[in-house]
Parts: C-alpha cells; structure tokens; sequence
C-alpha cells in the first residue's frame, strides 16, 4: 500500500514539474521571454517574462508537435511526446544586423532634431472597436514623406474604454471597467507594400490598463529605429492579460463553454477595445494570425476574406499616433 501511495506521489509530482516549462538561450542560458508557442493548429499559447508556459497532454489531448519562436532566435520545432521541462533556443547571430545598428547609431549621435506628431484616432463607441485576440497581430503602415532622417521616438496606441455602467457609457464621469493587459510590439520594414523584417532588436512589450486614458504611450527612443525610405509598420499583439505586478497570467485563445451538443469553443476576447476609424483614406492596417505557421499579411478591406462589422461600416484602419525626431541635415 505505502510502495503505491509514494508511485502516485512520483507520478504526480513529475506530471506537475513537466506541466511548467521553461525556454531558455542555448548559449547563455538565460530565459527567453515571451516566445510563441504554436500547435500546429492555428491555437497557441505565449511564455511569459521568464520563459515559462504551461503544457500537459490533459490540457491539449491533440496536439502532438510544438512550433516555438522568438525574436532573435532559430525556430524550434518538437514532438509533444519529447517535450522537457527545459527547452533550448539557438540565438540567430546576424553580423549585418550589428553593422546596421552601428551605422544608425551614427547618424544620430549627437544630431539636432524636431519633432513631429501624428496624433492617434480615438473613439471610445463600442461598436467602432476591434475585439482583440491572442491569434491576431495588427500592423499599420506609416509612409516616409520626405528624404529627411527620421527616429521613431514614441508610438500612441489609441485604447477604448467602457463603462461598468451600460447606460452612462456616453457620460464624461463614467466609471471604467478594469482591466490590465500585456501587449507586444514590432516594427516591421516595408516589403512590396506588406509587413517584412524585424526592425527592432530587441522584444518590446507594454502593459496597459484603465489608467492610461484614451491611449498608451510607448517611449522606444533608446531603440533607436530609423524610418526607411519606403516607410514603416506598427504592429501590436496582445500577449493576455497580468495579475496587478505586470506578471503574464495563462491565457487560452478559446473559452470552453458547456453547451447542448457538448463543449463549445468560443474565441477570448481581451480588453481594452482597440477603436478603428474612418479618417484614413487608404489600407494602412494589415493582419495576420500568430499561431499558424507562415501565414502570411493580409490588408485589413473588403474582399479579402473578413467578416466584419468595421469594415461594412467603412471603419478599416487602426489609428496608431506617432512622434518622429526629425534630424536636420
């Protein structure tokens, strides 16, 4: 009796440490925060600060292969049934990256600069607002006007706010509903009109609540990301939402709801609402599903497969604020 109590001890404590996995640099060993996990499914989930993210066989009975990747990182593709408690990332060394980030870090050092704003579009109606999800990354394309160089120093992403109250939603003393959601950026290079490369080095992540207003303001000066000729894109992912410290909660893309013919999948929507407007003539917003590996960008418009409210509204573009340090020649 006492050998098959201490089995199920073993067994279960061994389920519990491989349940809590961790991702971690091959070389310094150190976590590597906020990787994606995808199943090969179009569901994934996403490590947090420490590179920690939770996997068991009861939780996702019919995934059986993991697709792992992270900013700066070689992909890494494994069975579920070889999964360790510890996974291990190769860096992806790239010599032209440090030569870029030099040369960039030379233009600017020292140099005078202006700066301009594009203020962001906001709207705080319900039903002008995207609901987003852990599968979708937003991007917004950001034109180059002229040849002048140009340092990307703050991005204001527009948020809205809802009422705890439905029917004083319209009035100024609205008490907010809370909320405190991690997001993640990326600044993409502009390839053929779509998102491209990663222009940033280095992840960056904010979290955002109902203090914030009516939009959050992102500092990347010390990022040092110089807008190309051919300009720009702004992307935003919601990674879940975070206990009041900031840290990652786990966060499921579906919601298992008990219904008549069994359990029902229903999509996890995470706030704060993100407005869309009517005020930007062209496409600038482009959006991809995260967890489906290679899935590529598609413009935010008519025809293009979505299903829709905004856009039979017109609503196709999310409108992104931005700071530009302007540098005299």
């Amino acid at each position: 009796m006492l050998k098959t109590l201490n089995l199920i001890i073993f067994v279960t404590l061994t389920l519990q440490s491989i349940a809590q996995i961790s991702i971690k640099d091959s070389e310094s060993k150190l976590p590597v925060s906020y990787a994606s996990i995808s199943f090969g499914n179009g569901n994934g989930i996403v490590a947090d600060d420490e590179g920690i993210f939770v996997f068991t066989k009861k939780l996702y009975p019919d995934i059986d292969s993991l697709f792992i990747s992270a900013l700066g990182y070689k992909d890494l593709v494994l069975s579920s049934e070889k999964i360790k408690p510890q996974l291990f990332l190769q860096p992806q060394a790239d010599e032209l990256d440090e030569v870029v980030i030099g040369v960039q870090l030379d233009k600017t050092k020292n140099k005078k600069y202006k700066t301009e704003s594009l203020k962001p579009y906001l709207d705080d109606d319900y039903y002008k607002c995207w609901l987003p999800t852990i599968e979708s990354e937003i991007a917004v394309y950001f034109p180059n006007q002229d040849n002048k160089l140009k340092r990307i120093a703050k991005i204001k992403f527009p948020i809205a706010l809802e009422s705890k109250d439905w029917k004083n939603r319209k009035r100024s003393n609205k008490v907010k509903k809370r909320f405190s959601t991690l997001f993640k950026v990326n600044i993409y290079e502009n390839i053929d009109g779509t998102p491209g490369k990663n222009l940033n080095m280095e992840t960056i992540v904010f979290r955002a609540t109902e203090k914030d207003g009516d939009y959050h303001e992102l500092d990347i000066t010390e990022q040092n990301i110089l807008v190309p000729e051919n300009g720009i894109f702004i992307s935003l992912q919601v990674l879940g939402y975070t206990d009041e410290n900031g840290k990652l909660l786990p966060n499921k893309k579906y919601k298992e709801i008990k219904g008549r013919n069994g359990m029902v999948k229903i999509p996890t929507n995470f706030r704060p609402l993100l407005p869309f407007t009517d005020k930007i003539e062209t496409n600038r917003t482009f959006v991809k599903r995260v967890f489906i590996n290679g899935n590529d960008w598609q413009a935010f418009k008519q025809g293009n497969g979505f299903k829709s409210t905004l856009l039979k509204r017109g609503l196709n573009n999310y409108g992104i604020g931005i700071d530009l340090h302007v540098f005299k020649n």
